[in-house]
């Protein structure tokens, strides 16, 4: 047996030791979903109510997380442009949302207001700046921090410093039972846990815009010249391509996403300032951990962000929001690159 026979049987041991840990991970949260648990590990952890509500708000808090993100990473990390400005964008599709939905009553044309809204405002965006700053990252930073300053300025003009909260349609309204026991009664009935069905449908939302999102970028025309454009833009502009139009939709689609996800987001939770600053902390821990233009990569990061975050919240209350950075280390210095990013 040559050296190379040995390292490649040593490689499979290693696949199959993983997979068999990832197995049993998988079993073992299976078992503290459905089982009914003894009095030693609820003394241990809690009632099993605040543990599987827990995992429950860190997916769907992921799949709010993913909206934002998911936006830039196709800004920051495919077309590598530093839009520090995302977070703005986010919570401003929020309030003009907020304000199409109460003066129209129609929470739906919120969505569309605040999404289109700043669709636009991310082709100006390409258009009068980074088309002018195109691979100057230091200027790029610098300028879209001032308009974040100064988006956050206006918003406190416009809306004030009060709260906000979105009502959502009755037909997304309310909670539904799940197939989840989380106690049983004296006479021996099970109690199931309910949950909002308005945060399942965000979750299923994100899905749904991942699996749109991977596919237009891997299996269409359009998403080969993005990625075309990215690589070598001279050479795609010299085969009859207006590489400019095209960078123009992905910031179109990018911050389209950032506030479609502010209406989302202002409906699970509210709209308030600061907001902003928040979501583009976790866009920047999510696409870092995921990895930069990996669409994949971020929902990894985001899936793993809120589950962190809001374990965090319940079991290490004081601590939890060092959880994040911790994940961020750990994988930084693991693999640099993120998760699911390519090595450049």
């Amino acid at each position: 047996m040559n050296a190379s026979q040995a390292g490649t049987q040593q490689g499979v041991t290693a696949r199959q030791a993983w997979a068999l840990i990832g197995l049993l991970a998988a079993a073992a949260l299976v078992w503290l979903f459905l089982a009914v648990w003894p009095e030693g590990l609820v003394s241990w952890m809690g009632p099993k109510k605040t543990f599987v509500n827990a995992i429950f708000n860190g997916v769907t808090v992921a799949g709010l997380y993913f909206l934002v993100a998911s936006g830039f990473t196709l800004v920051f990390g495919l077309m590598r442009n530093v839009n520090l400005a995302h977070g703005s964008l986010y919570l401003l599709g929020a309030y003009i949302g907020y304000s199409a939905a109460n003066w129209t009553g129609y929470w739906l044309i919120g969505i569309a207001a605040g999404m289109l809204s700043m669709a636009i405002v991310g082709v100006l965006l390409q258009y009068f700046v980074f088309r002018k700053l195109e691979g100057d990252d230091l200027r790029q930073t610098l300028v879209t921090i001032g308009i974040s300053i100064v988006a956050a300025d206006l918003m406190l003009a416009v809306w004030g410093g009060n709260t906000y909260q979105f009502s959502v349609p009755e037909w997304l309204d309310g909670a539904i039972s799940t197939p989840i026991i989380t106690a049983i009664k004296s006479n021996g009935d099970a109690v199931y846990m309910k949950y909002p069905f308005y945060r399942l449908m965000v979750f299923v939302a994100a899905v749904v815009i991942g699996i749109g999102l991977w596919l237009i970028l891997n299996r269409t025309r359009v998403g080969m010249m993005i990625q075309a454009g990215v690589d070598d833009r001279n050479m795609l502009a010299a085969s009859g391509v207006n590489v400019q139009l095209v960078f123009a939709v992905v910031f179109a689609i990018g911050a389209g996403l950032a506030g479609f996800a502010g209406v989302v987001g202002g409906s699970v939770l509210s709209v308030a300032p600061g907001e902003d600053v928040r979501y583009l902390l976790a866009s920047l821990v999510v696409v870092i951990v995921g990895g930069m233009g990996s669409v994949t990569g971020a929902a990894v990061g985001a899936l793993l962000v809120g589950l962190a975050e809001q374990i965090g919240l319940v079991y290490f209350p004081t601590y939890g929001v060092v959880l994040t950075f911790i994940i961020m280390v750990i994988v930084l210095a693991i693999r640099p690159q993120g998760l699911m990013g390519a090595a450049r």
